[in-house]
């Protein structure tokens, strides 16, 4: 009998696996994409709801124009993309749903500097959503806790509706504090200078962004990497540098 749920089991993981664009790393989806697209509208609704967003027209502009190119540079036409600006100068994040629902807070701005910066934010956190890495972990929750998937799809009580947000990566917007694994975090940082150099950004301003991360995180108190769910700004950054050569391969200015 033992031998018998092992190999149902092992045959409901194989049924739900996917393939990671670019990287084509294999990764359990328990949830379909149509699921995880519904549910990340629901949060993203709900987080703008309870957010200031930013009325500056200039920023807004801003936004928008390289949020739609980083997200041609996807390939993915059948999400209906939006770039949104939160007003809050304490929050450095930034955050994108699943389906494209991708918002900015004013905090991270003076950190990303130009646009080569701000793109290379934004399309770190798309990479996020292509990469279908809340999905991911919304299916790591279903096997975990025994749940159904029509449970989680469900939300139906309030605390759990900011958890499961939390997990397609809303983060502190629903006061959950749910970072992506180092996995998710590196195969984002990978992804993203492959779609903004597609998108006519040069991929080494990724680079810049991250020290200067490193610089502004200086101070502040971090468990050490092995207890971490992110990568040590300086793993970070090397990986990074071992990734620009691909990143660069695909990197057209705009207007050549």
């Amino acid at each position: 009998m033992k031998q018998f749920l092992t190999g149902v089991l092992a045959l409901l993981l194989l049924a739900g696996c996917g393939s990671v664009p670019v990287t084509g790393r294999t990764q359990l989806q328990m949830v379909s994409e149509q699921q995880e697209i519904k549910m990340g509208l629901t949060s993203f609704r709900e987080i703008l709801g309870k957010e200031k967003l930013s009325a500056d027209p200039v920023l807004n502009e801003r936004v928008q124009r390289i949020g739609k190119r980083i997200a041609a540079a996807t390939g993915r036409t059948d999400y209906q993309w939006e770039f949104k600006v939160i007003d809050n100068d304490k929050m450095l994040n930034a955050f994108c749903l699943p389906g494209g629902k991708v918002a900015v807070y004013t905090g991270l701005l003076p950190v990303a500097q130009d646009d080569a910066g701000l793109a290379a934010v934004i399309a770190h956190e798309v990479a996020h959503a292509i990469a279908r890495h809340g999905g991911e972990r919304l299916s790591q929750e279903v096997v975990v806790a025994g749940l159904s998937v029509a449970t989680v799809v469900a939300m139906q009580d309030s605390p759990n509706r900011d958890l499961y947000a939390g997990l397609l990566g809303a983060g502190a917007a629903v006061g959950f504090l749910l970072p992506y694994s180092r996995l998710h975090e590196s195969e984002a940082d990978r992804m993203g200078m492959i779609y903004m150099a597609k998108a006519g950004f040069d991929p080494r301003a990724a680079l810049a962004l991250w020290q200067r991360m490193a610089v502004a995180a200086k101070g502040k108190s971090r468990p050490p990497e092995w207890l971490s769910t992110h990568p040590a700004d300086e793993t970070r950054i090397k990986e990074i540098e071992r990734w620009l050569p691909e990143a660069l391969s695909h990197y057209r200015p705009v207007g050549q």
